[in-house]
């Protein structure tokens, strides 16, 4: 029985990353062994144990033959005589398909230390073919190492195309694309993610609606760039330049599907594109089984991020009802969020990537003003003031219209002092 660090940690440390989480591999052993030094079951598909005193995963050596098609359509042996090279050679990539033993000696029979040398993402062998779900791990990888300088080596390139026309990519489902593109949307180059999907053609078979924006002209004079496929990565670009949050950049990746929804003898208008690009959000986070909030915020950025463009034009009683659709009393950091992302869609222009922000703080001076109103107080004057104090419905009603008055107000004052600030 010997056991050997493998995947990420040593992939790390040739890298000279910090090294997080640690697995280790165990060759020579069987299930029964484990258990009896100890080792605590928790794989379902095939056995993974865990250390009983560092709690650090454990599986045994294996090998896999491929049974059907996706994800799940494997068959495991995890057999005493399953070699070292045998479990190494049925990973994604080279970079992840090294190990190392007790005695810190680097085992690399795939080549992964020339690759990382190279900053080459490739696959080990034609068995990654047999795994759609690589398709988008790689797509993920690119985006974690593009600011490193690491690209994806031609020849994987070429093999993740033939699983899109062989119809392999069409057997994932939706839990693994939502989990992979969610965990993309927190690297710090995320739009590599869909670039790379893009290229070997697998974006029109898992975001279809993503896909469909790409050779949709845009105006000129406001869209330099044209295309609104290029638009929506250059915003996810400045998103990233912006914040970390994968709801925000979620957001900021649908807010124009409906652009691609334009009629054909209106373009390059997008008219009304805000309200037709509703449908396809609700459309994609439903078949990925989206999280809710996610969905929320998505489809309100879609709808109002015109309003935060053209903030300075908003009536104070408009802007109080875009601050209430997005709930910013009582969750004040969405409208920091809608802020951001109306900030990114702005900046993802070509040549407009240090745009100001002038409307967004505009935007966030007015929600402060608003936030500021003392509801307490308010609902002292109202007590005052008299009424049925019995009728705890109507005086409730009574309280919430007084606050959202002063409210108004607030924004009013802030909205006459910038517009006496311009003429100054």
């Amino acid at each position: 029985m010997e056991t050997y660090l493998v995947g990420g940690a040593v992939r790390d440390q040739i890298m000279g990353f910090e090294r997080k989480d640690r697995d280790w591999v165990v060759v020579g052993a069987s299930v029964q062994k484990m258990l009896k030094l100890g080792f605590k079951q928790v794989g379902k598909n095939f056995p993974v144990f865990l250390h009983p005193a560092s709690g650090e995963e454990y599986a045994l050596a294996r090998a896999e033959r491929k049974t059907a098609k996706g994800y799940h359509g494997f068959e495991f042996d995890s057999h005493p005589d399953i070699t070292l090279r045998q479990d190494l050679q049925r990973r994604d990539l080279t970079m992840n398909a090294m190990a190392m033993d007790r005695q810190g000696n680097l085992i690399d029979p795939f080549g992964g230390q020339r690759d990382i040398k190279e900053k080459l993402i490739r696959h080990v062998s034609d068995a990654f073919k047999e795994d759609p779900v690589r398709v988008l791990r790689v797509a993920r990888f690119a985006a974690r190492y593009a600011g490193e300088g690491y690209r994806v080596a031609a020849d994987t390139q070429a093999m993740m195309a033939d699983m899109v026309d062989n119809g392999e990519v069409d057997a994932l489902v939706a839990e693994r694309v939502w989990q992979e593109m969610h965990a993309s949307l927190q690297e710090k180059h995320c739009a590599v993610f869909f670039r790379e999907l893009r290229a070997c053609g697998a974006l029109g078979k898992i975001l279809p609606e993503i896909d469909a924006l790409f050779g949709v002209p845009q105006t000129e004079k406001y869209h330099p760039e044209i295309d609104t496929g290029i638009h929506i990565l250059m915003s996810l670009d400045a998103a990233d330049r912006l914040t970390d949050n994968p709801m925000n950049l979620f957001a900021v990746l649908l807010h124009d599907l409906g652009k691609a929804l334009t009629p054909m003898s209106e373009l390059p208008s997008h008219r009304g594109h805000e309200k037709r690009g509703l449908k396809p959000i609700k459309q994609l986070c439903e078949r990925l089984n989206v999280p809710s909030q996610y969905r929320s915020f998505a489809l309100k950025v879609c709808e109002f991020h015109l309003h935060c463009h053209r903030i300075g034009q908003l009536k104070a009683s408009t802007v109080m009802r875009l601050l209430e659709k997005f709930d910013g009393f009582r969750k004040p950091q969405l409208i920091d969020g809608f802020a951001l992302c109306c900030l990114a869609d702005k900046r993802g222009r070509s040549g407009r990537e240090n745009d100001d922000a002038a409307q967004m703080d505009l935007l966030l001076d007015y929600h402060r003003a608003a936030l500021a109103v003392d509801g307490g107080k308010v609902a002292n004057e109202v007590a005052q003031a008299g009424g049925d104090a019995s009728d705890k419905k109507i005086t409730g009603a009574k309280i919430k219209a007084a606050i959202r008055k002063q409210r108004i107000a607030a924004i009013a004052k802030v909205k006459a002092r910038t517009a006496s600030e311009r003429l100054s």
